[in-house]
């Protein structure tokens, strides 16, 4: 896919600091985009404090302030807030004039909407963009009166709650909505926010929401048809269908039952025409519910609730809360099934299952995927479509058509019509045509049906989007063995990915860094380190260093710590670069990994940091010393410095084990430098990687020169020493927090001859690996990491 060039947008308008609109803002400010966030003059406020600027936008700066407060937070880092200007409607809305996108997320009345966009269509600059971020108005409606001008300029941008974690974005073009507006906006939301972009028509709630509501609805239906309750239909709908791990009902408590009854409502009463209209029909015990103010996690109760440390259920039944029970038999059958790595394996097996399980999974999804399919064309002409807006505001791991695929194509469809489903004329025609599936490949080329022509068409896939299957060269991996692989990614870069559990790091996976390291010198240009499934790396395989503390394998654990540590150095001091890719959760030794190579890409949503004290532990694979020696960075070489300074900037990082909640912070915390890249698409991050580990081989690579500083030594400890002495003397630490506390200050400042000599990194190391050793071997550690496998939490003991 060719990508076309359009007019940048540099500054953005919101108008409506509601919860959809101050996200929108926050987003945009986190992609370096400033914006102007306005409301109207709080209408309670008297005459006198209506003189009063501040009064008057307190609106748009209170949501400003909770914004600053949101958990999970709205900003990438708190200074993103810097961004963001606010005010109100009667004294500021002649700013939208220097902007080039106006967003309106007001109320969802049409009259508000008509009277602010006629107001606009006199202060807007010509070419610029009119958004409504409605779910339930009309463009038509929403544009009488409106000039030609204004309508070429007019869309719908359609966000996903939370704003900045929701990866969809439906754009919806109006008939008079001209080609580079739509590409401006397109352009805008897939470059700058790295939002996954589906274009739907203007029905109501468009397409994420009309398919997702209708698989909720008749999952919830149903529940009472088959008498099952909640926690059944749950264990059912969630994993095991790849559908997240919230699946039905803890998913309707986190959105808020008021919103998802208003949006079926809005549903049941603008689709007169649709076949599955009384789906939409909320159930009388939630409108009970809703009329009670029991609305999800908002009101602290839902279907869920927690009362001391039980955890409740509400009885559709009843109207009561019991204790949390559900069938153990349907809960065992399904957890079996969300074993199954692959989503579609998984899917087919949750199908198969005899009895209760097997009927009411089918029965929701086919259904579902029948609604979906009778969709097409009215609110889009695209499969693909979709599939997207479900992956990507829905977080299924499959879209309808991608599941219908797995489960496989013609024997769902004659199922489907055995059971009496309708489907709609491009289906049965699909099926005539002996059609394999909604998606195929053909001379090496993915295809999808295309329901207008009646045949298969080749995918426009942005070339950017590429996967590790697609780069990965020849029909086997140069470097194999249990733990990890490396391949030749073409372009003379090798690639290094990780095949443990979570992509820990166990011995296997520490000789591949060796191994790889010099084949890439050997053989390639450049390595990068790309890692797929949920998370980057959790660190160390705790599980292998439990058990060898446990059976005294002191010099078997030593070695594995030693190996680690230079496998870190070993990428560092390559001779050609290596860059990796961390995305989610990049903890304990997966930063280590990061902070030994030359550059990073991150994914926007990197979760980071070093939190091996959480497991009665310090970091042991050269953690200590490349986080210190990375802040040491900006010292100019050969100029004496007091290094105590950097070293409590690093200590409190690591005892306080500080989890950077995005990539942005990561870098404001010192775990990546401010050159690394960030890729704000994740499906991006791939082809964005291999091309910053090529620039580098291409500006003449050379690895850096070793370091060494003077370090506080002695009174850097004791010093430290009184830091954690208060902390224990307040309650704030416990004894064994401050035994590791003071073993990492050992670490940090040299031992107690820092201060006499330029301390050298095979020092440090040395000092980090007989420490975590000691640790190891601390039955209070043991007991955290034991803990910490066991419940996937910490112990503080």
């Amino acid at each position: 896919m060719v990508r076309r060039m359009s007019e940048p947008i540099r500054r953005v308008a919101v108008l409506g600091a509601g919860v959809m609109g101050s996200g929108i803002a926050a987003h945009c400010a986190n992609a370096g985009i400033p914006v102007i966030l306005l409301d109207i003059v709080p209408p309670k406020a008297s005459e006198a404090d209506r003189k009063s600027k501040a009064v008057r936008d307190s609106f748009a700066t209170g949501a400003l302030d909770k914004l600053r407060k949101a958990k999970p937070a709205a900003f990438m880092h708190p200074r993103n807030a810097l961004l963001i200007s606010t005010g109100n409607f009667d004294d500021d809305l002649a700013k939208v004039a220097d902007c080039d996108l106006i967003i309106e997320a007001i109320i969802e009345r049409l009259d508000l909407k008509q009277g602010l966009f006629e107001k606009l269509e006199k202060l807007a600059a010509p070419n610029a963009i009119i958004a409504s971020n409605t779910s339930g108005l009309r463009i038509a409606d929403m544009l009488v009166g409106r000039t030609e001008q204004f309508r070429k300029n007019f869309m719908v941008t359609h966000f996903f709650n939370p704003p900045r974690y929701m990866k969809l974005l439906e754009l919806v073009a109006g008939p008079d909505t001209s080609p580079e507006a739509k590409l401006r906006a397109e352009t805008f939301g897939k470059e700058m926010l790295g939002k996954g972009i589906v274009w739907a028509k203007d029905t109501p709630n468009f397409i994420g929401n009309r398919i997702g509501l209708q698989s909720m609805m008749t999952t919830i239906h149903l529940m009472l048809e088959r008498g099952l309750a909640p926690e059944d239909v749950d264990a059912i709908t969630g994993i095991p269908m790849a559908h997240p791990k919230s699946a039905t009902f803890r998913t309707a408590d986190v959105v808020g039952l008021d919103t998802v009854g208003h949006v079926a409502e809005n549903c049941f009463k603008t689709l007169t025409g649709d076949e599955d209209r009384s789906v939409f029909a909320t159930p009388p015990y939630i409108k009970a519910m809703i009329e009670k103010g029991i609305l999800g996690d908002k009101t602290k109760g839902g279907f869920y609730k927690k009362i001391g440390t039980d955890l409740q259920t509400l009885d559709p039944k009843t109207g009561e809360y019991r204790a949390k029970g559900g069938d153990p038999e349907i809960a065992k059958a399904a957890k079996a099934v969300g074993k199954i790595e692959d989503p579609k394996a998984r899917i087919k097996a949750l199908v198969a299952v005899p009895g209760a399980v097997g009927e009411f999974a089918w029965t929701v999804l086919s259904r579902s995927l029948a609604y979906a399919a009778r969709r097409i064309p009215e609110i889009t002409e695209s499969v693909e479509a979709i599939d997207n807006a479900m992956k990507w505001g829905y977080a299924w791991d499959l879209g309808p058509f991608e599941t219908w695929d797995a489960l496989g194509f013609a024997a769902t469809v004659d199922r489907m019509k055995a059971d009496g489903l309708a489907l709609p004329g491009w289906v049965e025609a699909m099926r005539a045509a002996n059609a394999t599936g909604f998606y195929s490949e053909a001379q090496g080329k993915p295809r999808i049906w295309d329901p207008q022509r009646g045949d298969y068409t080749e995918r426009q896939i942005d070339a950017r989007e590429t996967t590790f299957d697609v780069l990965r060269k020849g029909g086997a991996p140069v470097l194999k063995n249990s733990g990890a692989e490396a391949w030749d990614l073409g372009d003379g870069i090798l690639g290094l990915t990780f095949k443990t559990k979570a992509n820990s790091i166990d011995a296997d996976v520490i000789k591949m860094i060796h191994d790889a390291t010099a084949r890439a010198e050997r053989d390639f240009r450049g390595m990068m380190i790309w890692n797929q499934g949920e998370f980057f790396c959790v660190g160390a395989n705790l599980f292998a260093v439990v058990m060898a503390a446990g059976q005294k394998q002191w010099d078997q654990l030593r070695e594995m710590i030693r190996g680690y540590q230079y496998a870190t150095q070993r990428m560092k001091y390559a001779t050609v670069p290596v860059v990796a890719a961390p995305y989610n959760m990049t903890l304990g030794g997966g930063l280590e990994l990061c902070m030994g190579c030359d550059a990073v890409q991150a994914a926007a949503e990197t979760y980071s940091g070093l939190v091996e004290v959480g497991v009665g532990l310090i970091p042991g694979g050269a953690g200590t010393l490349n986080m210190l020696w990375r802040s040491l960075e900006s010292v100019p070489e050969g100029v004496e410095i007091d290094t105590y300074a950097f070293v409590t900037q690093t200590f409190k990082n690591i005892a306080l084990a500080k989890v950077a909640t995005s990539f942005e912070e990561g870098k404001a915390f010192g775990y990546f430098r401010a050159t690394d890249g960030v890729s704000f698409d994740r499906a991006r991050q791939l082809y964005e990687t291999k091309q910053r580990t090529i620039g580098l081989a291409n500006a003449g690579y050379h690895p850096p020169i070793p370091r060494a500083y003077k370090l506080p030594g002695e009174s850097g400890i004791a010093t430290i020493l009184m830091m954690v002495n208060t902390l224990v003397a307040g309650k704030y630490a416990s004894e064994h927090d401050a035994k590791i506390a003071m073993k990492l200050a050992n670490v940090l400042c040299g031992g107690v001859s820092g201060s006499t000599h330029a301390v050298t990194e095979d020092e440090i190391l040395e000092l980090e690996r007989e420490a975590f050793l000691s640790l190891c071997g601390e039955p209070l550690s043991q007991a955290r990491m034991q803990y910490m496998l066991q419940h996937q939490k910490p112990l503080r003991n």
